[in-house]
Order: structure tokens, then C-alpha cells, then sequence
């Protein structure tokens, strides 16, 4: 019964009530998209076709010789037609599993090169996905799309049409042969099959619900053992004396499922004994019926004939179960591709303008916002009517409370996000005008959530520029102010920084963030609350790198301690999404306005703070 590993008793076999609520709408253009996938490959489709074409034909000779080595052969009583007609046989055999390996090889080398095609095109468009896409998707069904949708991409191909077509091709070729032998017996054989399918699916359907059912109810047991068995829920059930509550949930719960598996092992059972019944009600009724043709009316029917029938119509069985279970197969590749293509059809939000600029002069990191207005949605405006103007070489401090818009801010400069209205200009050239690869080169950010990749300093160094020197990394380092740190490990540079820099602590990883920035060597350097989640002394550090690297270049600084701040040319503060105050360090304390609230309530506390060290 090999052939019903893909039928009905297999969990695949019946559609969810979620699947079948969600069924995808299936349209020519939807077709004409997945064959588009195909169409790059379609010589190695036709050689897949010709080798079902030849394995499903060849795989059924042998049913057909099998009347000749019994009329032939066996009653006959002649030896050496008996020989060559089993050595005939035994070769066809071969001839068709020699193809089948032909063909499962071009099957797997076409589905894995379409799925090769589909995830570089998946992971090439993603990353041209603006900064809100990523904050809005959900980061588990960016990965789902990314690997299991397109992973089931393979199993359609190398399954799903591939068995549609050798199932197709097997029955056609069976019902044309099982006509040429006796029409009569032909008739009485496709009559038979459907029947046989009819119990089999209702059995296979029982069993699958049971299945589910039971481990909905295994999912339960699991969810009172990980919930009263943990630590923290043991002492809970203690403290409240729940022990015996929890113990009759967990009781009857068990009991539950174990009904339900001894339910679903007895409808296998039962399924079994049904699927025996019917696929030897079949064969028997051929043989009566062929009985009766050569005995009463003495039709040009042998034993022979009757034999090769029989082995047929077991031949048929698999292919119609693999069949009428084709819908459940189609429906959920269509809802596959449709995930996929949903992902393909997203637009992109950034994107270089078609004569993108890319200027010849040396960046010097001048900015300008021009009257911005910016909103991650139509519901609420985040930036509302920001002016201001920073000159190459140097720097301001963006001070404001908490989700007034600082970061959203700096965010507009390198395009991680477009402006609603309004412009923002690099070196006097509206960003959106610029060559997104030359801008992003020029604008380098430092931010509070430092992401570092696991391997070794020097790779997460070399990630800003793949062929510095040793020198460079080097003096990186130390204007960075962690130098002093690298050379005290074992590896120094090859130092592994772990998962997300674990291995480092939170001023080490920063001052290492710092350092790549360095070696990116942009025109505009962009500090976003680089020190707001330090403790002073890796605080102190890092200011320490910070305060000559403003001096040297076009600076902005996002912060929320003094220090930070007192080192810029002039100050902006931000309430809101507008510019409220702007100037510098001793006017603003003396206008009595915000800023002076923020440094009575947050920037004095840290100076005392720092000053106590």
C-alpha cells in the first residue's frame, strides 16, 4: 500500500476550517504569474514530461507481460519463453527506475533553482523596503516568507505538479490498455475505483479529525505541565494551595486525550480492514466476471488476460486517491504563492530617482529642512514645519522630552523615511534627488540600540569598509576611545563579540559602534542618544571619543545629558514635532522656556551625578 502515503489517511489530505474560510482567489493572471517562475526552465519541464511520459508507461509493461508468462509461459509449459519473458520483465523494471532517478534529479534541480531565484528576488526586494516597513511587518512573517513559504515552494513543484502529471498519465494509459484487452472488464474496473475511494476518504477524514483533536488536547497538557511545573508556577500553586485543583485539570484533561487515542488507533484499524475489503472486492469481481465471460460465452479472453486486468486495476487504485485529493494540494499552493507574491507586490517606498545624482565634489555634510512635515500614518503628523540649517563642519544638539520627533528627524537625512511635505537637502541637493548608495556612504549614525553581528571585532569593523588596513582599524579604535580595551583581549582584533555583541558590555559595544562609524569615514556624523543608557564612566569614555570627532566634522547630536549637548555649536529644542527654542546653552537656560524645564529636571541631575564621580 505504498502508494497511499499521499492519500487520505496523511494529515495534508483535508483542508482546515481557517484554510477553507481563506481559500485564495484563483485568476488566469495568478497562473500566468507561477508558470512565469516555470517558464525559465521549461526545457528541462519538456525532459520531465517525456521521462513521466516513459517511466508511467514502462512501469505498467510489466502487468502486461505478467498475461504472457502465465499463458505463454506457465501454461503453456514452454521454459525458455518463460525466461526471457521474466528477464523482459526485470528489465523493464529497471529501465523504468533508471528514469524515474532522471527524472526525480531534473525535478529537484528545477524546484531548487526557482526557489534559488525566488528567495534572491524576496531577499533583494526586502531590502529595498523602507525603514517602515520593518517597523510595521512582523518580523516572524518576514522570516516565514523568506524560508517556509518559499521553502513549500520546492514541494509543489517537486510533488504537487510532478504527481499530477505522472498520476494523470498513469490512469490514461492503464484505462486505454484495460480497454484494449476487454471493454467489458474495462468498464466494470472504472466503476469499481471511484467506490474504492469512497470509504478510504471518509476513514482517512475520521482519523485526521481525531488526530487533531488529539493534539489540541496534548497542547493542553503540555500548556498545565509548562505552567504549574515551572518554578515560578509551582510556588504559585503551593502559596494558593491549588495543588488538587491543578491535579484534577491535569487528570481530566489526560483522560481526554487518551480516549481520543484509542479512538484515532481504532479508526486506523477499521481503515485498514475497510482498504483490505475493497481492493479485494475488485480483483475478485474481475476474476468472476472474467470467469463467467470465458466459461458462458466464450470470449476471446485467457487467464492471462484476466491477470493482467487485475494487476490494472491495482495499479489504478493510487493514482485516483493522489487525484481527488489534488484540490486540497492546489488550494494551499495557490494560498502559498499568493503569500509570496503579496510580499513581491509590496511597493518600494525609497527608491533612487531615475537620474540620480551623485556630485563630484567632496561632501562637506551641510543640511538643510526646508518647512518638513512627516507622519508614519494619515492619523497623527509626527514633524510639523522643521527649518533649520547645519553648515559643513558643525555640529548641533536636538534636545526635546521623550517622542517629540527627534529620531524620526534624523531619520529623513540618509532616506530611512521620505518627508511628507516639504524638503530635506544634503550639500545644498534635495536627498530625494541624490544617489541613495553615494548619500547613505556620506551620513553615518551612531544610535542608542547598537546592533553588532556575531563574529569578531574586526568583521563588524570591516562591515563599514571591507578593505581597510590593519592601520585603519587601528586608528579607528582609538579615536573611538576602545583601543585600550581590544589589545587587553586574547585575540585582540578577533576577539568574538557574540550574539549581538553579548559578550561586550554596553559602553564597549557603543565605542565599538563608534569606531565603525569612524572607519565609514561619512561627511555627516550622526549621534542618536549614543550615551542616554550608560553609566558615567562608560559615559565618560565615550564622550571622551565624542568631543574630538564633533570638532572635525559636520555633527549632529541626539542626547540626553549636558555634556553631550554643551559641545555643540547650537542647540534645537524640539516639542511636539516643531522647533520650540533654539540657541545656545546659557541663553536657553536664561529664556525660562522648555529647555530650561529639561535642565532643571534631567541635564542638572546628570551633571551632579558626574560631577559626585
Amino acid at each position: 500500500m505504498a502508494s497511499m502515503r499521499g492519500g487520505p489517511m496523511g494529515r495534508n489530505s483535508f483542508l482546515t476550517e481557517e484554510e477553507k474560510a481563506n481559500q485564495p482567489s484563483v485568476t488566469p493572471e495568478l497562473l500566468r504569474r507561477i508558470f512565469s517562475w516555470l517558464k525559465p526552465y521549461w526545457k528541462q519541464m519538456c525532459l520531465i514530461l517525456v521521462c513521466i511520459l516513459l517511466s508511467s508507461i514502462l512501469n505498467l509493461f510489466p502487468s502486461i507481460l505478467t498475461g504472457k508468462i502465465i499463458d505463454d509461459g506457465l501454461i503453456g509449459r514452454n521454459l525458455s519463453v518463460l525466461i526471457r519473458l521474466i528477464l523482459l520483465s526485470l528489465t523493464v523494471t529497471l529501465g523504468a527506475n533508471f528514469i524515474g532517478v532522471a527524472e526525480s534529479y531534473l525535478n529537484t534541480w528545477i524546484a531548487q533553482h526557482i526557489t534559488f531565484d525566488m528567495r534572491n528576488k524576496m531577499y533583494a526586494h526586502l531590502q529595498s523596503m523602507s525603514q517602515r516597513f520593518f517597523t510595521s511587518a512582523n518580523q516572524g512573517d518576514i522570516i516565514t516568507r523568506m524560508t517556509s513559504d518559499i521553502d513549500g515552494v520546492e514541494r509543489i513543484i517537486t510533488n504537487t505538479f510532478t504527481s499530477i502529471l505522472s498520476n494523470s498519465i498513469t490512469l490514461i494509459v492503464a484505462v486505454v490498455m484495460m480497454f484494449q484487452r476487454n471493454w467489458i472488464l474495462a468498464v466494470i474496473a472504472i466503476v469499481i475505483v471511484p467506490l474504492f475511494t469512497i470509504p478510504t476518504r471518509q476513514a482517512g477524514k475520521t482519523r485526521w479529525t481525531l488526530t487533531r483533536e488529539a493534539q489540541e488536547c496534548n497542547d493542553q497538557v503540555n500548556s498545565i505541565l509548562n505552567e504549574t511545573l515551572s518554578v515560578s508556577g509551582q510556588l504559585l500553586v503551593k502559596l494558593f494551595g491549588k495543588e488538587k485543583e491543578e491535579y484534577e485539570k491535569y487528570e481530566s484533561v489526560n483522560h481526554r486525550m487518551i480516549r481520543l487515542n484509542i479512538r484515532e488507533s481504532m479508526a486506523g484499524r477499521w481503515f485498514h480492514v475497510i482498504l483490505v475489503t475493497f481492493t479485494s472486492i475488485g480483483p475478485m469481481l474481475l476474476y468472476l466476471v472474467g470467469g463467467i465471460l470465458m466459461m458462458k460465452y466464450d470470449a476471446q479472453l485467457s487467464v492471462g488476460d484476466i491477470t493482467v486486468m487485475v494487476a490494472l486495476l491495482g495499479r489504478m487504485y493510487g493514482p485516483v486517491n493522489q487525484l481527488l485529493s489534488f484540490h486540497v494540494e492546489w488550494i494551499r499552493s495557490m494560498a502559498m504563492f499568493t503569500r509570496i507574491f503579496e510580499y513581491f507586490d509590496m511597493p518600494v517606498e525609497i527608491q533612487n530617482a531615475p537620474d540620480a545624482i551623485i556630485p563630484k565634489e567632496p561632501a562637506t555634510g551641510k543640511v538643510t529642512f526646508d518647512d518638513v512635515h512627516f507622519s508614519y500614518d494619515s492619523d497623527r503628523e509626527i514633524l510639523k514645519g522643521i527649518n533649520f540649517t547645519l553648515e559643513g563642519g558643525k555640529s548641533i544638539a536636538i534636545v526635546g522630552p521623550s517622542g517629540s520627533g527627534k529620531s524620526t528627524l534624523i531619520n529623513l537625512i540618509p532616506r530611512l523615511y521620505d518627508v511628507s511635505s516639504g524638503s530635506v537637502t544634503f550639500d545644498n541637493v534635495d536627498v530625494r534627488k541624490l544617489d541613495l548608495t553615494y548619500l547613505r556612504q556620506n551620513v553615518g549614525i551612531v544610535s542608542q540600540e547598537t546592533y553588532l553581528f556575531n563574529g569578531t571585532i574586526r568583521e563588524n569593523l570591516l562591515y563599514a569598509k571591507g578593505d581597510a588596513t590593519e592601520e585603519e582599524l587601528i586608528e579607528a579604535c582609538k579615536k573611538a576611545n576602545i583601543w585600550d580595551f581590544v589589545v587587553k583581549q586574547e585575540h585582540q582584533l578577533d576577539t568574538i563579540v557574540g550574539n549581538r555583541g553579548l559578550k561586550l558590555s554596553g559602553g564597549e559595544k557603543q565605542r565599538l559602534s563608534i569606531a565603525r562609524v569612524l572607519l565609514k569615514d561619512p561627511a555627516l556624523l550622526i549621534f542618536d542618544e549614543a550615551t542616554s543608557s550608560l553609566d558615567s564612566i562608560s559615559e565618560s569614555k565615550i564622550q571622551e571619543a565624542i568631543d574630538p570627532i564633533i570638532e572635525s566634522r559636520t555633527s549632529i547630536l541626539i542626547a540626553h545629558r549636558l555634556s553631550t549637548i554643551l559641545a555643540a555649536d547650537e542647540i534645537l529644542v524640539v516639542k511636539d514635532g516643531k522647533i520650540v527654542e533654539r540657541g545656545v546653552h546659557d541663553t536657553l537656560v536664561k529664556a525660562g522656556g522648555i529647555y530650561t524645564e529639561l535642565y532643571e529636571t534631567q541635564f542638572r541631575k546628570a551633571l551632579d551625578q558626574a560631577n559626585s564621580h
